[in-house]
């Protein structure tokens, strides 16, 4: 049975970090292949995504191109709606039987696992890789006992990038060279997304 990692996020846009994420998930987690499944409606975010799913979903699959162990998958984006974890996995197991899945978080989002709709029901059938940074250790005592057992840390390097951090560099028209994957950063360009030009930051720099 094939071992997936299952990494969901907006990807808004998706940028360098969220690939050493995924790396280190994959070589940590004696995983087979990460998959990337941009939201279409995230549950427990604020703001709704800047950009269209569409070129969402674009950008991410243009950032794994190349690795054969990366894909980028569009089944919550296709299902529309708000993107609940456990509905993207039960559908995934049905349309993936050779398939065992684990889900891969950031240490900044494991203590609101217990938030997510069915958690209990999700950790049943997944477990959890926990991607711990440098200073940002999470209160995993707090956890309910059921996601302690299905869950497993590892650790990664400090990324000083966010999507939001990249938004806002568009904006002032600062440079996103080595911010996102090159395919990203043209796609970025040519589109003028996220109030960028040809003129400014998604461009040469």
């Amino acid at each position: 049975m094939r071992k997936i990692g299952i990494m969901g996020g907006t990807f808004d846009p998706i940028h360098i970090g969220h690939l050493i994420a995924a790396e280190t998930a994959w070589e940590h987690g004696n995983l087979d292949e990460v998959w990337f499944i941009p939201t279409a409606d995230p549950p427990l975010k604020e703001t709704t995504p800047s950009t269209l799913a569409a070129d969402r979903y674009e950008m991410t699959r243009l950032a794994v191109v190349g690795n054969d162990r990366f894909r980028a998958v569009d089944v919550e984006i296709k299902r529309g709606g708000v993107s609940y974890s456990i509905d993207t996995v039960k559908q995934l197991q049905g349309q993936h039987p050779a398939c065992s899945f684990s889900y891969i978080i950031g240490s900044d989002r494991i203590n609101d696992l217990p938030k997510w709709n069915r958690i209990q029901e999700l950790a049943d059938i997944v477990d959890f890789i926990g991607l711990e940074r440098p200073g940002d250790k999470p209160r995993l005592d707090q956890l309910p006992p059921y996601l302690q057992r299905s869950l497993r840390m590892v650790e990664m390097p400090q990324i000083g990038i966010s999507s939001t951090a990249i938004r806002m560099r568009l904006l002032e028209g600062a440079a996103l060279r080595y911010w996102v994957p090159e395919p990203v950063r043209d796609y970025i360009r040519r589109h003028e997304l996220y109030g960028s030009t040809t003129h400014h930051g998604a461009g040469p720099g």
